[in-house]
């Protein structure tokens, strides 16, 4: 069992190919190996900033949405308010409308009745005149000779009417 059981001089050149083997790996390879890590660890760093960057985004982007959804509610309820507004102004004026255009109809209707019994009245009042000097010429042409006294006579009849009514 001498393989088991080692001699000086094979651990002495194993130990010597052992730190000529770590004193090469550590000034040619481990630095490599160091800058690829450390490389490594800054992509996924990177990746890590990346992605909360993303999620900060997308969480902006989410309040902004609704903020905006919020506004536009908001503007579609001005809207629907500024139309109901604009119906109720344009009914109430349409009643007003028709309300003066029905006053001015009554009022020309008055002022047509008006102007009509005044026409009535006159000419009543001339049928009247007529009659009465028809009938007053009858009565008193004996009395009465002249057109001007008979004239006079019609017109104190209508005044005593006049006053009695």
């Amino acid at each position: 069992m001498a393989l088991l059981e080692p001699e000086f001089g094979l651990l002495f050149w194993m130990l010597l190919v052992f730190l000529l083997m770590v004193g090469v790996l550590a000034k040619y390879a481990w630095p490599v190996i160091l800058k690829s890590m450390e490389a490594r660890a800054a992509f996924i760093e990177q990746g890590v900033a990346y992605t909360q960057e993303a999620i900060e985004r997308k969480e902006r982007a989410e309040e902004e949405a609704k903020s905006l959804v919020a506004e536009a509610k908001k503007r579609q309820f001005e809207l629907l308010e500024e139309a109901r507004k604009a119906k109720q102004e344009m009914v109430a004026e349409a009643r007003q409308a028709a309300l003066d255009e029905a006053q001015k109809v009554l009022e020309t209707a008055k002022l047509s009745v008006e102007q009509m019994k005044r026409e009535a009245e006159s000419q009543l009042r001339r049928e009247v005149g007529k009659l009465s000097l028809e009938i007053a010429e009858k009565v008193i042409r004996k009395d009465l000779d002249s057109d001007a006294a008979q004239q006079e006579m019609v017109e104190k009849f209508l005044n005593e009417m006049e006053q009695a009514n």
